[in-house]
């Protein structure tokens, strides 16, 4: 099976909110989904809300009906008040008193019946009272007997049943959902496994996706009497309701009258009822934020280097000088063939500015170079690396710290963001700051912890547009990186080409041009474009724009995944799910032939747009600009791919598209419970007549 790229910066929001929304790091800004409030203190209640509903449903399905009744009375009175649900507790309530107690001691289970649930029967609902007079065979059949007729209600499932209904009742009251990426995953991979067991392949994702996402969902909430009477909802509507969540279309009604016709707030209400493993969601997502430098990875201070480093003796931002006793200072960076000696030095110097270290290092008096005992060309080497250190570090402090999940309410009170304190950072900056490269090491001699830190240190200078450096320092790490990644040599060669011009450095500019650029193109024709595109640059040397138009971030990325697998970092296990799923999803809906309603809601749409550096996007081949658009494309345009695929001619598309009318094609799923793509080829066999197919089929 085939996968679809990422947009990784989406990606990094939907996972940094996620984690907000959880309290998982120690974060004192407000989580962006657009299902919580941006308010502080609302975000803070959603949150409580979920807290809330967790230790209910924990309470049910440990059989503790006193607790969750308690938690109800204090939190959400409303649920007591209606006599629907709490003959449901009530009942359960006596079920698991006369689990407790004996078959001589049955005086509380009876006391409990007189009182409390004989009395709510009698105005629960039509069927309650029906239910209470069977329940009481309980007295005489065992809990053991599995073939007795109330096998069902001494069942411990039916604790989890009526765990999931109070869930599915409290989260859709308290509007408390859960974050926009747990929806999101439910979504995605609930499309892929119905996409692969339609087409008949296997999931390259089984593995994970089947302890993921769990097969029981949580029982839907019950609509009010009042509701059933409610208007008529649109087909289309419930059609888009109905295929989406795997509902029936009479669940679908029922669906959309629980959320007074409210389609979005329908479908977070059943997608809410998936249930995912808490645990190894918060597993993926943590080893997502490790890999993408968002949280730490477990120490307080790290015992791996920021870039290719090891310690100095002494602190150089505290002494001004480096010392040359050890001999690992003497590096040779005469291999790094693509630096630009010229061009690196005004690059370096811009790179500088707005770091305060740095410009005090600079233009300190103590911090005379001359005061040192080192060579010219050390203490050049020394200060950019330095530099570079001082980049990481500053990344590397902005760091959360990964809290893992507390579902005790009483940890609400208790939680204190930003317990990172000044001297943690300030230590972070000591221990980047007093290591120097380590690439005459190689990477053969480079450990798993500094791995993760090197490849973390090369995507934040790319994202700062430190081009020459990432050049340097890859370069002098693995000499045959880039002889076997071109494409990424190439880009990072079109910052500095940009940077250049934008500093009005067009003779540096032109050099970088000819030296790499060039032969690069010449080698590669997918480039040539791009390239040209590159060079009209020389017309417009606009600095801002030029910064601000460079793709730096998608560049990080793409140098951060491929340095990595050449140290042997893989990508997490949450991007192979999000690959997977967001292919499926696009193939899915090019066979119903209409666009996902939902996707803007759950920032599919933004997970697919194209984040590949526009510096070479347009050397992208025409065929990839297509699939890029599928995601998004109208019926004709997805019909007309669709045929494309099977042979079919384009025209044969269109008049495909013209004979199968929305109104037929959603009577043709309506009557016959069929799912889109196949009313609408039952259509296009009948000339788009739905009275035709519909009489075929009952023929």
């Amino acid at each position: 099976m085939d996968s679809s790229p990422v947009n990784w910066e989406a990606l990094d929001a939907l996972i940094i909110d996620f984690a907000k929304s959880e309290n998982l790091i120690e974060d004192s800004s407000p989580p962006s989904s657009p299902s919580l409030s941006s308010s502080p203190s609302l975000s803070s209640s959603s949150y409580h809300s979920r807290l809330i509903i967790r230790q209910i449903r924990r309470s049910l399905e440990a059989g503790d009906v006193d607790a969750a009744i308690d938690l109800f009375r204090a939190h959400a009175p409303f649920v007591l008040e209606d006599h629907r649900l709490l003959f449901r507790l009530q009942k359960q309530k006596f079920i698991e008193l006369l689990r407790e107690g004996t078959t001589e001691d049955r005086g509380p289970a009876i006391d409990y019946l007189r009182t409390f649930l004989a009395p709510c029967a009698l105005n629960a609902y039509p069927e309650a009272y029906e239910e209470f007079k069977h329940v009481l065979l309980a007295f005489i059949y065992d809990k053991d007997d599995q073939t007795s007729p109330v096998a069902n209600e001494w069942a411990e499932k039916r604790r989890y049943e009526i765990a999931g209904l109070m869930s599915s009742v409290l989260r859709a009251h308290l509007h408390a959902y859960n974050p926009i990426f747990s929806m999101t995953l439910r979504y995605l991979i609930s499309i892929h496994k119905g996409f692969c067991f339609r087409q008949g392949i296997l999931s390259p994702i089984s593995d994970l996706t089947e302890r993921l996402l769990l097969e029981e969902r949580d029982p839907p909430a019950i609509p009010q009497e009042s509701l059933y009477e409610a208007q008529p909802f649109d087909e289309v509507d419930i059609q888009a309701l109905a295929h989406a969540v795997e509902l029936t279309r009479q669940g679908a009604i029922d669906s959309l009258r629980f959320a007074k016709g409210d389609l979005f707030q329908a479908f977070q209400n059943e997608i809410c009822r998936m249930r995912l493993d808490a645990a190894m969601l918060d597993e993926l997502v943590r080893e997502y934020c490790i890999y993408r430098g968002i949280v730490e990875s477990g120490s307080l201070i790290p015992s791996r280097v920021q870039t290719l480093s090891e310690p100095l003796k002494g602190n150089p931002l505290e002494s001004g000088c480096y010392s040359t006793q050890d001999s690992s200072l003497d590096v040779d960076y005469s291999s790094a063939k693509w630096s630009n000696s010229e061009t690196s030095a005004t690059t370096d110097m811009s790179s500088m500015r707005g770091t305060d270290v740095e410009l005090r290092y600079a233009s300190d008096p103590a911090n005379n170079l001359e005061d040192c005992s080192t060579s010219g060309s050390h203490q050049s080497e020394n200060l950019r690396l330095l530099r570079n250190r001082s980049h990481v570090a500053c990344e590397r402090s902005k760091r959360k710290r990964w809290r893992g999940r507390h579902d005790e309410l009483d940890h609400i009170s208790d939680i204190h963001f930003n317990r990172c304190s000044k001297q943690e950072v300030s230590t972070a900056m000591q221990v980047a700051s007093a290591t120097i490269s380590k690439a005459q090491q190689g990477v053969e001699n480079i450990n798993g912890e500094e791995k993760y830190e090197i490849v973390l240190g090369m995507k934040e200078l790319a994202s700062r547009g430190m081009a020459a450096e990432v050049l340097e320092e890859i370069n002098a790490l693995d000499p045959n990186f880039f002889a076997q990644n071109p494409v990424l040599l190439f880009q990072l060669k079109q910052v500095e080409f940009l940077k250049l011009v934008g500093l009005g450095d067009h003779s540096g500019a032109l050099k970088v041009a000819c030296s790499h650029l060039g032969p690069l193109a010449a080698s590669d024709p997918n480039l040539l474009k791009p390239l040209k595109e590159t060079l009209l640059s020389l017309l417009r040397p606009n600095e801002d724009a030029l910064v601000t138009g460079l793709p730096l971030h998608a560049l990080a990325t793409s140098l951060q995944v491929a340095f990595g697998k050449r140290l042997g970092i893989e990508e997490p296990q949450l991007v192979r799910i999000m690959k997977a799923t967001l292919y499926t999803h696009t193939e899915w809906f090019k066979l119903q032939m209409c666009k996902d309603r939902f996707e803007s809601l759950l920032r599919i749409d933004s997970l697919k747009e194209n984040s590949t550096p526009v510096l070479t996007s347009l050397a992208s081949s025409k065929s990839n600009t297509e699939s890029c658009n599928l995601g998004s494309s109208q019926v004709t345009i997805s019909s007309t791919t669709r045929l494309s695929d099977d042979g079919g001619s384009p025209n044969q598309a269109s008049s495909r598209d013209v004979i199968c009318d929305e109104n037929a094609i959603l009577k043709v799923m309506e009557f016959l419970a069929l799912p889109r793509a196949d009313a609408i080829h039952l259509l296009a066999q009948y000339n788009g007549n739905a009275e035709t197919v519909i009489q075929q089929i009952f023929a």
